[in-house]
């Protein structure tokens, strides 16, 4: 038997059955080099991959990780269909759209159970735009069209009663271009992750409408869990390198665990210094709105699935009858076993 297909059947074993893990755990990875995609790393929404990369938990595992940022989740997307990236850390509702399309994308490890979304007005039109039920004829500022940034916004168009198409997305970027077109007056709604939102309401730019942040923000728009950030990737990825799967997730969930215990100024530490903006104590406080947000044990919750899904179906006409089997579209295996 070749090693590779040994190594596939071991891993195989030891996830379904539980059995051979010691061998399991000590097998070499498959592929030690993966590409990673991201859309906007140094937002929050993405901590946990900065987390694993400067505590150096990719290296703890035997992985040498190429992350390459894109302007937007959706770009992510793209990049691991056309197999430019082996893994994505993105939404969560990328994975039931490849799925309704008979594309096998899997999520692997929740890392945001609450989007972290933050939706505001331009503050001198806070007399204009009191709701998203105002939205109409604006122009709303987004990471990236296709993003969950721009899901969320027309999610609360929707339920505002407006049509999902009847505001214009603008991809402003996820650092420092966001700010500005809002300072600039390029939007007049941002839909937007922190730091950058920290940053705008600190200098009196923006009138904060919803938040998404908290989990009483997150019950007040979805009426229920909607997870957010997580680590996915191709079925046949999987499938062919199950033991560089499991270091993968091991290194997220050790990032997971530090941050259940972490404080702002350990996080503002860690992270590289272009990521405070140029404002430390803002992106301290930043922090401090965000860690709420991220996963306390990596699963992606079964409600937490079908709040995505009917969010989806209001949203995307070639999704409103789909039938999606929403248990595919999480690997659980992977997460149990690093708990182990």
């Amino acid at each position: 038997m070749e090693r590779r297909t040994f190594l596939i059947g071991t891993g195989a074993v030891a996830l379904s059955t539980g059995l051979s893990r010691s061998a399991f755990a000590q097998a070499k990875p498959e592929k030690s080099k993966v590409t990673l995609g991201v859309g906007g790393k140094p937002l929050l929404y993405y901590l946990p991959l900065t987390i694993a990369e400067r505590k150096g938990f990719f290296k703890e595992e035997g992985l040498e990780v190429e992350i390459n940022d894109f302007g937007g989740g959706a770009k992510s997307l793209q990049a691991l269909i056309g197999g430019s990236v082996d893994i994505v850390t993105g939404a969560y509702e990328h994975t039931i759209r490849m799925q309704a399309k008979g594309q096998d994308v899997r999520a692997i490890t929740e890392l945001g159970r609450f989007p972290a979304i933050v939706i505001a007005a331009k503050k001198d039109k806070a007399g204009q735009i009191k709701s998203a039920a105002d939205f109409k004829g604006l122009k709303i500022g987004v990471t990236a069209p296709g993003s969950s940034t721009a899901l969320t916004a027309q999610y609360a168009m929707v339920k505002a009663g407006l049509k999902p198409t009847d505001a214009a997305f603008i991809g402003v970027g996820s650092g420092a271009s966001a700010v500005a077109a809002m300072q600039k007056g390029e939007i007049d709604v941002i839909s937007h992750l922190d730091p950058v939102i920290s940053k705008l309401e600190s200098e009196g730019d923006i009138m904060i409408l919803i938040d998404t942040r908290t989990e009483a923000g997150t019950r007040a728009l979805f009426g229920g869990s909607n997870p957010a950030a997580t680590l996915y990737t191709k079925k046949d990825f999987i499938d062919a390198n199950p033991v560089t799967t499991q270091r993968l997730v091991n290194a997220f969930m050790k990032s997971l665990k530090w941050l259940q215990t972490a404080k702002p100024e350990d996080v503002a530490a860690t992270v590289p210094p272009e990521y405070h903006l140029g404002d430390r104590p803002l992106y301290l406080k930043a922090v401090q709105n965000s860690l709420e947000s991220y996963s306390r044990d990596g699963i992606v919750p079964p409600d937490g699935m079908k709040s995505v899904m009917d969010m989806l179906k209001q949203l995307d006409p070639e999704l409103k009858d789909a039938k999606v089997d929403l248990s595919a579209t999480f690997d659980d295996r992977f997460v149990k076993q690093a708990a182990s």
